[in-house]
This record gives structure tokens, sequence and C-alpha cells, in this order.
């Protein structure tokens, strides 16, 4: 079954300060989002990619993708207030019959490694969908509205949700409708799969698949772009 994929990247970065949105940042002379839509070019596994960008940005995103040469790039659209809004977005430019699976990759995270989503694709045979993480290497605790320590789960259990996040077209768009139907809003698109009842399979992915969001995030992300350069 093809796999069609879809970047959002429509975030403003509050948390990154006053500047370019995090996405068009440059590391080694490279925007953000081009690492990310060149790693997604390079799975042989890919058909082909949509870019959901700011709607003020759309001819500048398009200007990246014909620079860098992402030639699985089929569309660039505007995308929503919400990430959730931004993959649906995308979801709806994929085409049906070149896409019976949709991947779906944050746009701030350069670094996963390509290899990873045959991994993921392999995982559907048992389960309904499957998705990047990292086990918890901090002790997490879960508290209430007043901050007060709840419960501490085992890190045995904890995982840290990254993406590449696979799904099958037809539960993704189950999930997207009900969770319209309900105004639910969720981080990420496993969150609205899971909420169907179905089973979301994890495999360990890599600590260097950051999700630059903060200036100290873009910092570690410049020290990892110059390793992997040298190792290139």
């Amino acid at each position: 079954m093809r796999i069609g994929a879809v970047i959002p990247c429509a975030g403003r970065g509050s948390r990154m300060g006053p500047g370019d949105p995090k996405q068009f940042l440059e590391l080694e002379g490279k925007p953000i989002i081009a690492w990310a839509a060149e790693r997604l070019q390079s799975s042989p596994l890919v058909e082909t990619i949509v870019i959901a960008a700011p709607g003020d940005q759309i001819e500048f995103m398009k200007s990246i993708v014909a620079g860098q040469r992402l030639s699985k790039v089929c569309a660039v659209v505007a995308g929503g207030p919400r990430r959730q809004d931004s993959v649906r977005n995308g979801f709806r430019a994929l085409d049906e019959e070149s896409a019976g699976l949709v991947l779906i990759h944050d746009g701030v995270r350069p670094f996963f490694d390509p290899a990873i989503i045959e991994s993921l694709l392999a995982e559907l045979s048992e389960a309904d969908a499957a998705i990047v993480g990292v086990r918890a290497k901090d002790t997490i605790k879960l508290s209430d509205c007043r901050q007060i320590i709840r419960s501490t789960p085992s890190r045995d259990t904890v995982w840290i949700a990254q993406t590449p996040q696979l799904f099958r077209r037809s539960d993704l768009q189950a999930a997207f409708e009900r969770a319209d139907s309900e105004h639910f809003s969720g981080t990420d698109e496993a969150t609205l799969v899971e909420r169907l009842g179905k089973s979301v399979a994890i495999v360990e992915g890599s600590y260097d698949n950051i999700k630059v969001t903060t200036p100290e995030d873009f910092e570690l992300a410049r020290i990892i772009a110059r390793r992997k350069q040298v190792s290139v």
C-alpha cells in the first residue's frame, strides 16, 4: 500500500521568540523544514508529500521546495490555527489512490532516520497504527490542577511520543470526523486514533529526533546538524 506524507509546519512558534517562524530558521544553511522534507523524500516507501504551511508563507514555502528540489512534494497548502487543522488540510490534499497509508511528520523535527518508516510499516501487520517514540529518561509526575502530585508512573511504561506517525487513511479520516463532532483537540494524531479504540504501536526512535520549539532546542539542533554534516 502506498504512503503519502503530511508535514504540518504552520505554527508561529511563540516559544521561539520574535523573528522568523521556527520551521524557516536555517541549520547549516538550510531551513529546518527542508531537513525534515528531505528525509521523507529519501525514503523509497514515501510516494508523495504535502506540506501545510502558514497561509501567508505559501509562496515562500514553494520557493524552498523548488530550491531544495523536493520533487515528491505534490502540494503546499495553508495550515490552520491548530496542528490538528493543519494536518487535516494536508490530509485532504493527498490523493486517495496514492496514499492508502498516511505518514505524519513534524516540520520542526529535522533529524529522524528515514529507515524507521520501514519499522513503522512492519508494525501495521498487527497494530492499527504505529508511531515513533523514545523512553522517558526522567521521572514523570502526574499532578492535579493545583500542581499537587497525584501519581508517579513507572518509567518502564512511559514513552515520549515523536513523529513520524503512520496510519491507515480510513482510520485517520474517521478520527478527524469524530474529533470535529466532539470538538476535541489532540496534540498528535495518535491521540485522535486512540479515541477510536484503535491499537497504536510504538517503535523506539532516537533522542536526536528533537522537536525544535525553543531557543535551547535550536542551539542543540545546530550541534546535531554539524555532527550529521561531518558524518555524511
